[in-house]
Order: C-alpha cells, then structure tokens, then sequence
C-alpha cells in the first residue's frame, strides 16, 4: 500500500456496515490507514454490543482514533435507550444556559461510557425559515445572540466530560427550504444579512467549537458556482482567513445528493479539501469509498493537494483525537449502567421545563372520553429517528382517558368531518416532521393538538396546541403531567410565529 493512500485514508470518516467489526472491514481500515469511523442506528443493538463494536475500533485505529455519533438529542439521536435528551429548540423553550450545559454533559457521559469521542452536535442552524424541511426543532431557535449562547453552553458540558462537539452546518442551513440530503439548496441573502444572521452564531463559535461541519448550500452572495462545503472562498476565505478558525473542518456526508448527484465522489472529495475542508466524511459503500480513496491519494500524487497543506489537516485531527481520547468503553457494560437515574432525572426536568402552550389549551378532566387521531406509521426522514408509534401515544392517554384511537395514512385525504360527533374531546398527535397540506390546515379541528415533533405543525392546525418539540417518553411523561393539572406549560418559542 503505497503512502499516499495512506494519507488519504487518514483524510475521510467512513461508516462500517452491521454490528461487528469482521475481518474485511478490519483489514480495509487497516490497509488504508482509516481511523476515523461514524455509527448509525444499525450499527447499535444494546449497550454490550456497541461498547464490543467500539472497543474494536478503538484497538484497530489506535491512540488517534475518532468514533462519532450524531447524539443531539430529540429525534436525532443513535443511541436510543440511554436517558433521552430533548431537543435543542426544547432547551431554547426553556431558554437556561445552566440547563443546556448539564444536558451536553449528560449526553456527553452516556456516549463516552460507550467507546464515542466525537459527537456532531449541537447545531448552530438558526430556524428562521418555518418551512425548513430537515432542521426545525433541531436548532435552538433564530435569535443569533440566544441560540449561540444556548448551543455553547451545551457544547462546554459536552467537553468538560472529555468529548468532543462538531458545531453545524456551517454557514448555516436554517433558512433553507430543500433538504441537501435530497437536493441543492440556496441560501441567496446579502451578505450583511448572513452576517447578522445565519453566520453570527458560527462566527461566535469559530473561538472554541474544535470541529465545524459543512454544508452542502449554495450561498451565491460568497460562491455562485460551488456549495459551500466546496467553496475555498467560503472554507478558506471566509472561515481560515477571516475569522482565524484554527479547528478541524469535517464535511457533511458526501453521499447526499447535492453533492453525490453533481460532482461525482472522488473529484468532490478533493474538491472539499482543495478548498478547506481536513475531513471527508465518505459515507456511502465500499466501493465509493474506495473512489474516495483513491482520487484523494492521486491528489497527492500530482500535487493537487499540496503535501505541506495535507501535514496540516492531518495535525489539526491529531490534536482533536489527543484533546478528546478515545477511551475504550468498559468490559460488559450494560443497559442498566447505561441507564443513570441522575440523567434520567435531568433529562425529564428538561423536556417539562421546555413545554409550550399556543392558544387557550383545555385539558379534558380525568376519565374523560377522548378521541386520538394519530398518523398511522412511525416514520422517520433519513437523519432523525422514526417517530412515536400510535399505540405509544394511545397507552400514554390511556392513563388518564377512555381513549378511542382512529389513524390516518394520508393527511390530506383523511376526512375529519367523518369522525363521530359522539361527544369526544378530540386529540390530534402529531408524529411526524412533515408540514400539513392545504386539506388538513382547512379542514382538521381538534379540540387540542400535540405538536409532539416538528412545533411548526402547531401553525397549521387551527386549534389550541402543546408543543414538545420532540416525541421520546419523557416528553410524553410531561404531556401526561400537563393534561393531569401537576405542570404547567411555562417554555416559550424561541421561534417567530408563536
């Protein structure tokens, strides 16, 4: 295996299929110097086997190894029986730095004891576009002074606990009304809007965030050709030169579409490092990988990526594998040790403190008849966990209703006036991120709507809401807490609209 390509393999973070390390996965990271790996759900089963899956990268990859996770908390999260954390924009509802900061600690230990040193999180998109289709609820609201200050302070317990955050998508991906895992958005502002806006929060950030990932947005006021994770005006003008960032620059996945559909994977890899980036994040198969690999190691070769500026990147991922260690999870850890009651504790303060009322909400009294209607299928959207099941939210309302259950498939050809006019206090769950259509925000009347996932829906219903911002058990427990009278709703939006 020749040198160069093993500076490339150093150069990209890659995903590793099923949920043990076998011998060709082994020896391709070895043969390629990889030592950088991201775990998705279907890597995960229980505790035992993700701390063996971890402490085998570990002993391959060695002292600098980086194994990440994208643990933010609300839907997105990958370890899912840990103690579940809200949501940035619950944390912005409840609008506490202190609050934001145990939370990022206590995520921060959970992914530690389980072999992680490295977690893309928190976002620093401001959700300032409510028809943003992928971030919503993942963003601690639009102001840019609050949300900063939200985000870092989770980010200060995250590191106080030894791992590493990844702030994102820089420059920003919250007015954006395509998802880049689909398609190629714009974001086409002044440039003294972006500044005020969408850029302040990474600009706060670029001090002490010690990785920063890309987007894949076309920012034309900066960039009209290339998106920014492979605009070196943007990576290298505006991030490196302008603001002195000095931390590590990691791509968004480049199988995504508005990259993978465009440049090819190969000549988008080093097209992102010409331009800035230190990592490539190459999630797609083997075989891509490989291309990855490859064209980056040509590179190299001919000098397309200058051998002084690839010692560079490869120094700046050195000091963030030596800042934050990779630590190999203990020997038989356990769902039960996994399960910190403190954390648990935390994490339910957290969700009941971040529970938002929009109009004159009822609570129908104990006992009372009720009618869910809820989306049928638990769905997820690609980066976010599926949703609640409907009988999860029957058997939450169950505690204190006789409830009658009635599923749609279809939004928009669910016919509400259908339902009995039997008396029922009606109850619309909302479990999905997906926005309603025009037949739903015309003809749907609820007695009360749960926004249990993207608050936003709450604007398309014409009824009293509760918004969660997010559907984990916790946030069902501070529902139920509400509707039995023993908590008041007190979080507020941090979002214009409510």
């Amino acid at each position: 295996m020749n040198n160069s390509r093993q500076l490339a393999g150093q150069l990209i973070m890659v995903r590793v299929t099923g949920t043990g390390l076998d011998a060709a996965q082994a020896a391709f990271l070895n043969d390629n110097g990889i030592r950088a790996v991201c775990l998705f759900r279907q890597n995960m089963v229980d505790a035992a086997q993700l701390a063996r899956l971890n402490a085998d990268l570990r002993a391959l990859m060695k002292a600098e190894a980086l194994i990440a996770l994208d643990q933010e908390g609300g839907a997105v999260v990958r370890t899912t029986w840990v103690p579940a954390p809200p949501s940035a924009m619950a944390l912005g509802a409840a609008d506490d730095v202190d609050l934001a900061r145990a939370i990022g600690a206590a995520v921060a230990r959970a992914v530690k004891s389980l072999g992680f040193n490295w977690n893309f999180a928190p976002v620093l998109d401001l959700n300032n576009n409510p028809h943003n289709p992928v971030i919503a609820e993942r963003s601690f609201g639009a102001d840019p002074i609050r949300a900063t200050a939200l985000a870092m302070a989770w980010m200060a317990g995250s590191q106080a606990e030894g791992v590493a955050c990844c702030v994102k998508h820089f420059p920003g991906h919250g007015d954006t009304s395509v998802d880049s895992h689909r398609d190629l958005p714009t974001v086409d502002k002044p440039l003294a809007e972006l500044a005020r806006c969408e850029f302040a929060p990474f600009r706060l950030a670029a001090a002490s965030a010690p990785a920063m990932m890309t987007a894949h947005i076309l920012y034309p006021v900066l960039d009209a050709e290339l998106p920014a994770t492979l605009s070196r005006t943007i990576l290298t003008g505006l991030l490196r030169q302008q603001w002195q960032y000095r931390g590590v620059v990691i791509t968004d996945a480049m199988d995504m579409h508005a990259i993978a559909h465009r440049y090819g994977a190969g000549h988008a890899a080093v097209m992102a490092l010409a331009a800035g980036a230190d990592m490539v994040m190459a999630l797609g198969s083997v075989a891509i990988q490989q291309e990855t690999i490859a064209a980056i190691a040509a590179a190299i070769d001919d000098g397309t990526l200058a051998m002084a500026d690839v010692e560079a990147k490869l120094a700046r991922l050195a000091a963030l594998a030596r800042n934050y260690p990779c630590q190999a999870p203990a020997a038989n850890v356990s769902h039960a040790q996994c399960d910190d009651a403190g954390a648990r504790a935390l994490m339910l303060d957290a969700w009941r403190r971040g529970l938002t009322v929009r109009g004159a909400a009822r609570r129908p009294p104990s006992g009372a008849r009720v009618r869910l209607v809820v989306r049928q299928d638990a769905v997820g959207d690609g980066v976010s966990e599926a949703g609640v099941p409907a009988c999860a939210v029957a058997a939450a309302l169950a505690r204190l209703y006789d409830v009658d259950s009635v599923t749609f498939e279809d939004a928009e050809r669910f016919a509400w006036n259908a339902l009995p006019d039997d008396g029922r206090f009606t109850i619309l769950a909302s479990t999905s991120r997906l926005r309603y259509g025009p037949h739903a925000r015309a003809t749907w009347k609820p007695d009360l709507h749960l926004a249990l996932w993207n608050p936003y829906q709450a604007l398309d219903i014409a009824a009293p809401a509760l918004i969660t911002y997010g559907f984990a058990a916790p946030a069902l427990d501070a529902v139920i807490a509400w509707l039995d009278g023993s908590l008041e709703a007190r979080g507020r939006c941090p979002v214009p609209g409510f």
